[in-house]
């Protein structure tokens, strides 16, 4: 099939200008002017690194999880925007590992930081806005916030080193692959409406709704991510591509195309890869002949319909419910188009 033109704006800014953040407008101007205030908190010297990288935090889905699952949305809580800003933290500080991991040169259309300062300089950055969340994570009266979210990035950490280990790892399962992607990614997304839930007063059964449900997003918005590495382009998503494949990263739509081949014949496959003897587009064209993405969005599809499922109380009155399908349901339809122009 030939590929569309692209002519809608990408999933980054489309989410930035959606009528699904319009109820936390005055919650997100709350927040900024909060992260703004932790620039602050560092000395001269790294201040001008903390903020560039503020300045660059992107979509801001896990702090909209913090409020939308806070159920509240006529007040700004100082004890939610805290919890927003510490998960938007923590993000960050991930992303800017990542970006030494990967190489990358672009994120959100900006060099990164460590294009622009080097490994160096980025890994010690990264580890002081971890830092700083963790303070931020010890003035609740309650150890519990700050045991549940120092958990979840021990277990960030450690799906990033367990993916990192099985880089080149041709049998990875699909049931590894996914824990994975629990760990790096659906874990930040859970706290984040555990948080919300919890802080905000909503009880015990529905702070674990909110959890599940924003796991099963994490889990899909995850999918969407190793799939925009294969079909994405750097001037339209703005950070920097392919680097699944060059790493040897296995990811879903990899395991997809692989799963029913021989193990020699996946050996060989990959060491034709390294060699540069078979390049990313014919890999790309390959798996679209099998069906490897359509394939990969089915399991997308599945997460965002269990996670609505988590979540949908019956009740059209509740706000907070109605906010989290919407998001969920805008998520899926920019996955829809992304799928009309690139498949």
């Amino acid at each position: 099939m030939d590929k569309k033109k692209n002519t809608e704006p990408t999933l980054n800014a489309t989410l930035s200008a959606s009528g699904v953040f319009d109820p936390l407008a005055q919650h997100f101007k709350v927040l900024d002017d909060f992260l703004d205030a932790q620039v602050d908190q560092f000395s001269k010297v790294t201040r001008s690194l903390v903020r560039y990288t503020l300045e660059h935090r992107g979509k801001r889905l896990r702090p909209a999880l913090v409020f939308f699952c806070g159920g509240d949305f006529n007040r700004v809580d100082p004890d939610l925007v805290r919890a927003a800003a510490i998960v938007e933290m923590i993000h960050l500080s991930t992303l800017v590992h990542d970006d030494i991991l990967d190489d990358a040169q672009l994120r959100h259309g900006s060099p990164t930081l460590f294009a622009k300062y080097g490994s160096h300089t980025s890994v010690l950055l990264g580890d002081a806005i971890l830092s700083q969340a963790t303070i931020l994570m010890t003035q609740y009266d309650s150890i519990e916030f700050c045991r549940a979210t120092a958990k979840a990035v021990r277990e960030i950490c450690d799906g990033e080193v367990w993916q990192t280990a099985e880089r080149g790892n041709a049998d990875l399962s699909l049931d590894d692959y996914f824990k994975i992607i629990q760990m790096k990614t659906g874990e930040l997304f859970e706290i984040s409406a555990f948080l919300g839930a919890s802080i905000g007063g909503q009880g015990v059964e529905r702070a674990q709704a909110c959890a599940k449900y924003a796991r099963l997003l994490g889990r899909a918005y995850q999918i969407f991510d190793d799939l925009v590495d294969f079909l994405g382009t750097e001037k339209e998503i703005g950070k920097t591509l392919g680097t699944d494949l060059a790493s040897g990263k296995y990811t879903l739509p990899l395991i997809l195309w692989l799963d029913k081949k021989m193990a020699s014949e996946r050996a060989e496959i990959f060491a034709r890869i390294a060699a540069k003897a078979m390049t990313i587009e014919e890999v790309v064209a390959t798996m679209r002949a099998e069906g490897v993405f359509e394939r990969s969005r089915a399991y997308f599809n599945d997460s965002v319909a269990e996670a609505v499922a988590a979540i949908d109380s019956g009740d059209s009155d509740d706000l907070a419910t109605q906010s989290l399908k919407r998001l969920a349901a805008f998520v899926k339809a920019q996955v829809d188009r992304f799928f009309e122009t690139h498949v």
